[in-house]
């Protein structure tokens, strides 16, 4: 049985263990979808390592009072984010016209609720799969500055909200132009950010002339660039 395996069937027992609600309990006992495993396969799991704050075929009510059910849901403390698995058939035109306005629904009902959602095409888990983990750690880090913000000061914070939003390698004086703030000052952050392994040094080793987040520099590496 291997790693993934073992997380996986650790993972959904707990949840049925744990778990008090009927229905929901009928849905994890019945096995998760064929796109919903893969994605945790191929994606989550090497990109994240671990199921820690996720949870399968969790219940929400919409406005009709009636139940709904997200493949994967993240919630790291108080904030709460869906991801939804989306199947393709041979034209998306092909899909029913009920089935889609459903989709649309389900979409503004969480976004009403204060849900962030991210849709994932079965497709792009089978023909993009690293960038599909580069999206889940981007995800995942708009949480972590959320639950790492009495650890990091507004600078530290905003750097890596910058990082994500770019996801590739930038220098110091961009940074210096987002932040207005003094170069000394950039490159005391970039430094600290470095030391707490948020921040990795992927162009000048010495200079350290460019920077990109760790996390997804890991998944894939980005060969040196030249200064920005």
């Amino acid at each position: 049985m291997s790693l993934f395996e073992q997380c996986y069937n650790a993972w959904i027992e707990k949840q049925i263990a744990e778990e008090t609600n009927p229905r929901r309990l009928e849905l994890l006992r019945r096995g998760l979808g064929y796109g919903t495993i893969a994605f945790l396969r191929y994606i989550w799991f090497p990109a994240v390592g671990n199921f820690d704050h996720l949870y399968a075929e969790w219940e929400v009510r919409d406005l009709n009072n009636g139940y709904r059910y997200l493949d994967l849901v993240y919630i790291p403390g108080k904030v709460k984010a869906c991801i939804e698995i989306h199947g393709y058939r041979s034209h998306a035109r092909d899909v029913e016209a009920g089935r889609f306005k459903d989709l649309c629904m389900k979409q503004a009902l969480l976004v009403l609720a204060d849900w962030t959602f991210l849709p994932v095409a079965y497709l792009s888990i089978k023909e993009d799969p690293e960038l599909c983990k580069k999206l889940v750690l981007a995800f995942i880090g708009k949480f972590l500055n959320t639950t790492e913000a009495n650890s990091l000061n507004w600078a530290e914070t905003e750097t890596l909200r910058f990082g994500r939003r770019l996801m590739r390698p930038f220098s110091p004086l961009e940074l210096g132009e987002h932040l207005k703030i003094s170069d000394r000052h950039i490159r005391r952050t970039l430094h600290s950010l470095v030391d707490k392994r948020h921040l990795t040094v992927v162009g000048g080793k010495q200079r350290y002339r460019s920077f990109m987040l760790a996390d997804i520099a890991e998944v894939v590496p980005v060969p040196p660039v030249a200064d920005l």
